[in-house]
């Protein structure tokens, strides 16, 4: 194994898996920590955990546990994987995660980078856009779990971790001045030639942590890849839509699916066994033909609501809960592919699937990858999106790209 990934949730470890496929890389993709020695038949593995808005001191131990495990299987590099929209609680996990990983592996200082310039995710002078929005002014405002109200990463690092943090500017980059003398440094990106430029100028004694598209240089460095590429497998044909996320994107993505495709809204304040059996039901009177939708997307305004009733924990989990049910249930009636919105909605839906396993196939769109789990003669095919990446057909152009 050349590369090690730790990822701090589902949706962005199947980002990262995809971008890193490109390079003709082989690519393991595990859905929690794995419970057997890595078998080393990959030149890159990456372990997906749940831990974007854990208390910090399980995130830590969640990801220094996964870290042994790459570095057991013999991982040369170590790369900590979050959001490109660097969203995180005040008190971590960004940082404290960085930390421990840096002592375990015995580097001295961390590089952190969440541009994505493919997905409009770029940083400037040390601060974060989207699109042509500081971060935050996007909707990233908004975000009913961890809100992101300063686009100066610096200022949103700083209170997480115990050193010195500082900022290696573009402009300082194309005057050929090296890392800042700090030891965590904000790396400025705006087009891939940064990231080319970061990857390749920051020394081995430097953790490298970021979005998924600043380790898409690291397979040639790491001199892996080729143009060969496998078929990928064939899922049964029947299919589901499941949506959690509440990101302006995927909200536009369910008014345009159910313009033209059976839908079913969940509440979270009115979801209880009743209502999910309601729903479960529902679901085993459509056609075998038809994808449906089951979804809890709602505006901003009544994800407040919900959690104003629920408090902001309780109303995520109990949608994740009944996406969770809604997708065991649908595998039992025959579903084989499932297009899913949402990082943690596409833990549980996962879990609960008991995919702990996949290969990667093709994007769907830049960061989101089909993938592919085998169990027995069967395959399960999932395409697991984060909130705002996509355009607005998603959903059909992923069950298009898969084919009948």
């Amino acid at each position: 194994m050349k590369l090690g990934c730790v990822a701090d949730d589902y949706t962005g470890a199947t980002d990262l898996a995809g971008l890193l496929r490109r390079s003709g890389a082989s690519v393991k993709l595990h859905f929690g920590l794995p419970n057997v020695p890595c078998d080393r038949s990959t030149d890159i593995e990456i372990i997906a955990l749940k831990c974007r808005t854990e208390p910090v001191d399980k995130a830590v131990q969640d990801c220094s546990e996964a870290a042994r495990w790459l570095l057991a299987g013999g991982a040369e590099r170590l790369y900590w994987k979050y959001c490109s929209t660097f969203d995180s609680t005040p008190e971590g996990n960004i940082g404290p995660v960085a930390e421990a990983l840096m002592a375990i592996t015995g580097q001295t200082r961390a590089l952190y980078c969440p541009g994505f310039p493919e997905n409009g995710r770029s940083v400037f002078m040390g601060h974060l856009f989207v699109g042509d929005q500081l971060l935050n002014e996007s909707s990233m405002k908004d975000h009913p779990l961890t809100p992101m109200r300063d686009a100066n990463l610096a200022r949103v690092l700083a209170p997480q971790v115990k050193d010195s943090v500082g900022i290696w500017s573009r402009v300082a980059q194309k005057s050929g001045d090296g890392m800042p003398d700090a030891t965590h440094i904000i790396g400025d990106a705006v087009e891939f030639a940064d990231l080319e430029f970061l990857i390749t100028n920051t020394p081995p004694d430097v953790l490298l942590t970021g979005g998924s598209a600043l380790a898409m240089p690291l397979p040639r460095l790491l001199n892996v890849g080729s143009s060969h590429s496998n078929p990928d497998p064939r899922p049964g044909p029947r299919a589901l839509v499941l949506s959690g996320s509440c990101s302006q994107m995927t909200q536009q993505q369910v008014a345009h699916y159910i313009e033209t495709n059976p839908s079913y809204q969940l509440h979270p304040e009115t979801l209880n066994e009743a209502t999910i059996q309601d729903c479960i039901q529902w679901l085993r009177s459509t056609e075998q033909n038809d994808t449906p939708l089951v979804y809890a997307t709602a505006s901003p305004d009544a994800v407040k609501a919900a959690q104003t009733v629920l408090g902001v924990a309780e109303a995520g989990a109990v949608v994740e809960r009944a996406m969770a049910l809604i997708a065991r249930a649908a595998y039992e009636i025959g579903v084989r592919r499932f297009v899913v919105a949402g990082g943690e909605t596409s833990g549980a839906v996962t879990q609960s699937l008991g995919v702990s396993e996949v290969i990667i196939g093709r994007e769907i769109c830049p960061g989101v990858p089909w993938v592919f789990n085998r169990s027995g003669k069967e395959v399960i095919g999932l395409a697991l999106k984060s909130g705002n990446f996509g355009s607005p057909s998603f959903f059909s152009d992923a069950l298009s790209l898969i084919g009948d």
